[in-house]
């Protein structure tokens, strides 16, 4: 699989106000303890394939917790998730000899997702997510089960997990049980090179042992909310890069289209607050930096006194992503801090039944981000619009087109932008104001955050393609401006794009361009050639 990749640099992430999502990390290895996972952790292991190991203070609290479990198995008693039925069952008491088929059953059970694969990235997260809350010593597992987790990790194995089958309470249900059910040496997983094969074989063929669940381990390794967490830190990684990449882009527009760089000011935005406003505003001025075609306006016979909204309100809109993500940012934060399973085995030995796997904090960031990352997407389109336009652009052809009639420029592409964008309006509808009801009622009120999550990532790939875009509009008019020069920062990129893009010119077959600027967007060249220019932007 193209996201297993064997790297040995290091991850940095950097959305604004949560200060572990700064920190670097060893794409290597991942050590897995007692306290919680960095994002850049989830991140390294998720989508880079780093390695996982188990500390030995972890495997000390999983034994402890295990101890608690075995108590109570044996006790008169009946114990949730220990000695009892699940759910609206819970009033089932299980004789001894029957748990370890009660565990067993959960998971087969449970495993009952439905429609297309879920990406490895997202599994390979889910997993690790989950392994982290075994590692607490909350949930009462044996040492040999979360050892297997870390063994199904690093040998590369990738649980087949459906698109269906979560309502984001009692956790990511189906999802998790599609991870367990492998880990038992049953289902289909796909190996790194994306190999559909049996979790049996698979497991055998690197050395691992299926394992065999007993008292309370199977509701343990099934009750998270993983799977929205893990998409979470995801979306989190990808829109600290899109939020610059959506700066650049707007430089771009602004540059040429003959906008000014004055609103951008650093006084101007300290008269409202917002931080990701003001880092926005940073960032534009930075990357419009000696500007000869900026500087070509600036004089007093200029009669442009106002950009559209669109241009002049870019750090206003792009701050406001910047500091929806930061909230998020510090829930994530939150979540990758908490041990969720239900019920807890409590550092004073107590088991407790309590609510913690219902996803609600996690759901409302996750739409949230969706609404951002459609508005983000909906300026840079309005910002494309305006090159095509001749009554807008300022002395360009129609659409930028070579021969306006006899060619067609890059209309069709605005068009694309269009759609996307109109699709995005959709995906921003919030998941997680809905509820069914479920198991008999007894879970009568879900959070939806699986659904929450799954639309965002659609989401943000057609941010990255709207992006894309507005960067290979906005190039061909630079290359129109000439003589006249634009800013090193935006050079670099026109001339990354280049690389694979011919200049203006009669109309050509325009997917393949479309493709490779999106290519550039997400594999981030364009933000590395531009930050070569201006240092690292905020």
């Amino acid at each position: 699989m193209s996201q297993m990749r064997d790297r040995k640099c290091m991850a940095l992430l950097s959305v604004p106000g949560a200060a572990r999502w700064n920190e670097r990390v060893d794409e290597n290895e991942v050590i897995v303890g007692v306290g919680p996972l960095s994002a850049a952790e989830v991140v390294a292991v998720a989508r880079h394939g780093a390695r996982v190991r188990i500390d030995d203070q972890a495997l000390e609290e999983i034994g402890k917790s295990r101890a608690a479990i075995e108590a109570l198995a044996h006790a008169e008693t009946p114990h949730y998730g220990v000695s009892t039925g699940f759910g609206a069952l819970a009033t089932r008491h299980i004789a001894p000899e029957l748990r370890a088929q009660l565990q067993r059953s959960l998971v087969r059970s449970h495993a009952a997702g439905s429609g297309p694969e879920v990406e490895t990235e997202v599994v390979r997260a889910l997993a690790l997510l989950r392994l982290s809350t075994l590692a607490t010593g909350r949930t009462g597992v044996k040492v040999d089960t979360a050892q297997a987790y870390a063994g199904l990790l690093n040998a590369g194995l990738a649980p087949v997990v459906h698109e269906y089958g979560s309502l984001g309470c009692s956790g990511d249900l189906a999802p998790l049980s599609h991870v367990a059910l492998a880990v038992m040496g049953e289902g289909p997983v796909r190996d790194a090179e994306g190999n559909l094969l049996d979790a049996g074989e698979a497991l055998r063929a690197h050395g691992l042992t299926p394992i065999v669940l007993a008292e309370k381990e199977g509701l343990a390794l099934i009750n998270g909310t993983d799977g929205m967490l893990g998409m979470l830190v995801l979306a989190l990684a990808d829109l600290d890069r899109l939020v610059k990449t959506a700066d650049l882009a707007a430089a771009m527009s602004v540059e040429g289209q003959l906008g000014t760089d004055r609103v951008f000011a650093d006084d101007l935005q300290a008269l409202r607050p917002h931080p990701g406003q003001r880092s926005a505003a940073a960032n534009l001025r930075a990357i419009l930096a000696d500007s000869a075609i900026v500087a070509s306006h600036r004089g007093p016979e200029c009669n442009r006194v106002q950009d559209a909204y669109s241009l002049r309100c870019s750090p206003q809109v792009h701050g406001a992503v910047r500091d929806t993500a930061a909230h998020a940012a510090t829930v994530a934060d939150r979540e990758l801090a908490a041990a969720i399973d239900n019920p807890v085995v409590l550092p004073d030995g107590r088991v407790e039944s309590n609510g913690n796997f219902h996803g609600a904090p996690v759901g409302y960031v996750l739409d949230f981000l969706a609404i951002a990352v459609a508005d983000l997407a909906s300026i840079s389109e309005r910002r494309t619009d305006r090159f095509l336009d001749v009554a807008r652009n300022h002395g360009l052809n129609a659409f930028l087109a070579d021969d306006p009639g006899v060619d067609s420029g890059h209309m069709i592409a605005q068009y694309t932008q269009a759609a996307i964008v109109s699709e995005l309006k959709r995906l921003a509808v919030p998941a997680s104001v809905d509820s069914i009801p479920s198991s008999a009622m007894q879970e009568d009120h879900v959070s939806m955050g699986w659904s929450a999550a799954r639309k965002l990532r659609k989401a943000i790939d057609g941010l990255q393609r709207v992006l894309a875009v507005e960067i290979l509009t906005a190039a061909r008019a630079l290359d129109l401006r000439a003589p006249l020069a634009p800013a090193p920062a935006t050079a670099a990129v026109r001339d990354a794009l280049r690389e694979h893009v011919e200049g203006p010119g009669t109309d050509r077959h325009l997917a393949p361009e479309i493709e490779h600027s999106v290519r550039l967007v997400a594999d981030g060249t364009y933000l590395t050639v531009a930050e070569a220019v201006t240092g690292p932007l905020s």
